[in-house]
């Protein structure tokens, strides 16, 4: 049931391409969304940019890391000489030390990727913007996004889409595109 409802409305979108009429000629382009999310100077800068804000806490957690390590070796290498006292006293600090440590790591990595979400997504609206842009600018009818099963690689103008944005990118440094103004959904055709 689904499947041929998804054939008959594909078979529609295509028979409704079919009557544009013939001297209009239709532009069509296909873009590869996740190499232009990937490859773009936009997306480089977003990692660097997150790289950046969360070195200090990495560090911070890699140097209690190596604190709690160093803890762990001297409780092995000096607990048989030690007072049961000392022993338990230095348990205890190493077991609440993990247990602070842990912690730590889990609201870092929640931090992290809830940041890293924040950005991609700001970044994904304005690359969408560009890619509109583009399109109204190129005077493309129809671009189509990655799940497309099969393309032609002459309808594929993912590459000039790069281009721009690294056009975009070397005029202004460290900034993601502008959004493009959003398209007007074209007006129902009267009878």
């Amino acid at each position: 049931m689904k499947r041929s409802w998804l054939v008959g409305v594909t078979g529609l979108a295509l028979s409704a391409l079919a009557v544009v009429p013939a001297q209009a000629e239709m532009r069509v382009g296909v873009v590869n969304y996740s190499k232009l999310m990937q490859e773009s100077p936009q997306y480089k800068a977003v990692q660097d940019a997150l790289r950046g804000e969360f070195a200090g806490k990495q560090r911070e957690l890699t140097a209690q890391q190596t604190a709690l390590k160093s803890k762990q070796e001297k409780l092995e290498k000096d607990g048989a000489t030690m007072t049961a006292e000392q022993r338990t006293k230095s348990e205890k600090e190493l077991r609440d030390g993990n247990r602070d440590y842990s912690q730590k790591v889990s609201d870092f990595q929640e931090e992290a990727t809830a940041r890293q979400n924040e950005e991609l997504s700001r970044l994904q609206s304005a690359l969408i913007a560009e890619v509109q842009s583009f399109a109204l600018s190129q005077k493309y009818d129809l671009v189509l996004a990655d799940g497309v099963i099969y393309t032609s690689p002459a309808l594929d103008i993912t590459a000039a889409v790069q281009a721009s944005l690294q056009a975009r990118a070397a005029s202004s440094p460290g900034a993601a595109p502008a959004p493009a103004a959003t398209p007007k959904p074209a007006a129902p055709v009267s009878k």
